[in-house]
């Protein structure tokens, strides 16, 4: 297990959050390419539908992190009515640090952007899990599955 990279970034209400405000609990983090758009919508959306399932499991955060701006993380959040953390990371510093920077294409143009990654953090600050280029529409339930076994183990 890698210690996670630690991070200072704003969320959608302007308010800073480093790693070190999430010692003692379960963090899933998750990186996403942009706000308000298909398969983003999808994956925040579902973090949201399945948000009591994960407060079931007790001492979880959700949290997701692009390259959008604050105002654009707020409108996001607004619009969806997310009821978890967007992290504003524009210099896309904390994305790299995840590895989570990578070469894409899109019509014909390539580009570099934000893999669809997720990490599960563990109380003590260590990577346990590692999800690369997810499938927004399930994810939130294999991330609880996997929690759950993660938290019993």
């Amino acid at each position: 297990m890698k210690q996670a990279p630690d991070f200072k970034l704003q969320d959608q209400n302007g308010k800073w959050h480093q790693l070190r405000d999430y010692k003692g609990r379960w963090l899933v983090l998750y990186f996403y390419p942009k706000d308000d758009t298909p398969g983003c919508t999808v994956e925040a959306c579902s973090f949201r539908d399945e948000r009591s399932d994960i407060e079931d499991l007790g001492n979880v955060d959700v949290v997701g992190v692009s390259s959008d701006n604050v105002n654009s993380h707020k409108k996001f959040a607004d619009k969806h009515s997310l009821n978890f953390t967007l992290l504003a990371d524009p210099d896309h510093q904390v994305i790299e640090a995840y590895g989570s920077w990578k070469p894409k294409s899109f019509m014909g143009k390539s580009f570099l952007g934000t893999q669809r990654n997720t990490f599960i953090i563990s109380p003590d600050g260590s990577i346990v899990k590692e999800y690369i280029g997810v499938n927004p529409k399930d994810h939130a339930k294999v991330i609880i599955a996997d929690l759950k076994q993660l938290m019993t183990a």
